[in-house]
């Protein structure tokens, strides 16, 4: 423990951000920094309490209570208040490849469930990660780390989002030859094409890949499985794979007028937007623009949120975002939503940050179910219908359903609306081309710790096997994976 009663003589605090109304003029990170002191005094509010929830990595009431990659984290919160960075640089890369990815996009379940937060505010877990591997970058402490010993073994990964980078990471450790397949014309899956940069900056996605190349890992960009190499091309040459290819099938809406111009699905807006800037820094047009349009989001989660901060740095006229849930408490609710539970509690993300700064109010707008979509003579998009709705329960089911309110309609002029309501699974070519089971859920059948499919020799991890989910998830399962693909080559793993 760093000092037994420090969660009581030091307050919560949280660096920084950028001002609201500065950064949405470009398409940078806005996370500032706390200083080596302000660390310090933060890991001493680190009870290293008998039971730490923090990294259970659990999942209750349907979402993440602690740490999914089981990060010791009372252990690198006491080698902070010491200034022993390095010791915790190296306890944080025991059970994360990536702490820079989960540092920055991670909505830190860990602090969720943290002691300190059922007697006030929790430790500030997920800064210190980020300050940690950082600090590692810039020493010269992380360094490519090439297997000593080569099995002779060969296993493909497909697909490079965190699932498939974290199995490729752990397998090239074991000693196998890795190579990891990616239909896109860059590495990364999500956390290049879905997260936008002012969250993760892609230069952070290179460094770890440029690292994980020097290690003998060999990446193959532009190249789809199933269409480009065949299922038997990838099964007679590799003695494994592993199908790390995501969970991209975007929920449709079926509301009369969906097929009016102006009404896109939010991945291929946050894409088009994404590689664009990559590309020519949106020089080429080669994206759908809301500059001076009026937007409407529909989709109140992470996907949603990103449109809204996307269009704002367009210079949209407007925005505005709908989701179907109910406005969130101020308070954790302990009956309904008691710890260690992911708190369900108001908040303003980046992007509703941003977008009150710049209109003066949250952008969302609550239970919210739209009707339809009204356009002009020429096929365009003009208008939303919508009406207000609460939950309430089918006394014959007993399900909880959704019941419009009466005198609620309202009207909504809008040019553009991006449809973030989810995801339906993995897409169909990856999963038919290799005759692979899948769940009720249409993902990938394969049991949570072993990852084997009914093909021999596949396995499967991340989203595709466990439907959309945080990078943490997708980590940790790429790891477990890895475990287990080593097992079926070699008897056994030293794999964690």
């Amino acid at each position: 423990m760093s000092t037994p009663t420090g969660f009581m003589q030091y307050q919560r605090e949280l660096p920084a951000d950028r001002d609201p109304i500065e950064r949405i003029k470009d398409w940078n990170e806005f996370h500032k920094h706390l200083s080596d002191e302000q660390l310090r005094t933060q890991g001493a509010r680190c009870m290293d309490c008998g039971t730490p929830y923090c990294h259970t990595g659990m999942e209750l009431a349907g979402s993440a209570s602690g740490c999914p990659v089981n990060n010791l984290i009372p252990e690198w919160n006491n080698l902070i208040y010491r200034g022993l960075w390095r010791e915790a640089l190296d306890r944080l890369h025991k059970t994360n490849n990536f702490p820079e990815f989960t540092g920055r996009v991670c909505p830190a379940p860990c602090e969720g469930s943290c002691t300190v937060g059922l007697i006030g505010d929790p430790v500030t877990i997920k800064t210190i990660e980020h300050a940690i591997i950082e600090r590692g970058f810039e020493e010269g402490w992380v360094v490519a780390q090439p297997p000593k010993v080569r099995t002779g073994k060969k296993v493909a990964v497909v697909g490079s989002g965190p699932a498939g980078l974290a199995a490729a990471a752990q397998l090239n450790k074991a000693g196998h030859k890795v190579t990891v397949y990616e239909r896109a014309d860059r590495l990364g899956g999500l956390l290049t094409y879905g997260i936008p940069t002012m969250k993760l900056e892609k230069n952070v996605v290179d460094r770890r890949v440029n690292l994980m190349r020097e290690e003998g890992i060999e990446f193959v960009t532009n190249t789809e499985i199933g269409k480009d190499i065949s299922r038997d091309e990838l099964l007679k040459e590799f003695d494994a794979v592993i199908m790390c290819g995501g969970a991209t099938k975007a929920r449709e809406v079926e509301i009369e007028g969906r097929e009016l111009n102006g009404i896109h699905l939010a991945m291929d807006y946050l894409n088009g937007t994404i590689k664009s800037y990559l590309d020519s820094n949106l020089e080429d047009g080669n994206y759908i623009s809301a500059k001076d349009k009026d937007v409407i989001v529909i989709g109140g989660g992470d996907t949603g949120t990103d449109c809204v901060a996307t269009a704002l740095r367009h210079g949209c006229k407007s925005v505005t975002q709908f989701g179907t849930v109910g406005k969130a408490p101020l308070e954790r609710d302990i009956i309904n939503n008691p710890w260690p539970q992911f708190p369900n509690v108001y908040t303003l993300d980046y992007a509703q940050e941003e977008a009150k700064a710049l209109y003066g109010e949250d952008p969302r707008a609550f239970s919210v179910l739209t009707k339809k979509f009204v356009g002009d003579a020429n096929g365009n998009l003009k208008e939303l219908h919508t009406v207000q709705i609460e939950r309430t329960v089918d006394p014959e089911t007993g399900r909880r359903i959704y019941k419009d309110i009466p005198g609620t309609e309202k009207v909504w002029p809008a040019d553009l609306v991006f449809i973030a309501v989810g995801f339906e699974g993995p897409e169909k070519t990856l999963i038919d081309s290799f005759g692979l089971e899948q769940d009720r859920r249409t993902n990938v059948k394969a049991a949570y710790g072993k990852y084997k499919t009914n093909v021999d020799k596949v396995f499967a991890a991340g989203d595709m096997r466990r439907g959309q989910s945080l990078v943490v998830w997708a980590i940790n399962e790429g790891r477990e994976a890895a475990r287990e693909v080593d097992k079926y080559l070699m008897g056994s793993s030293m794999l964690p």
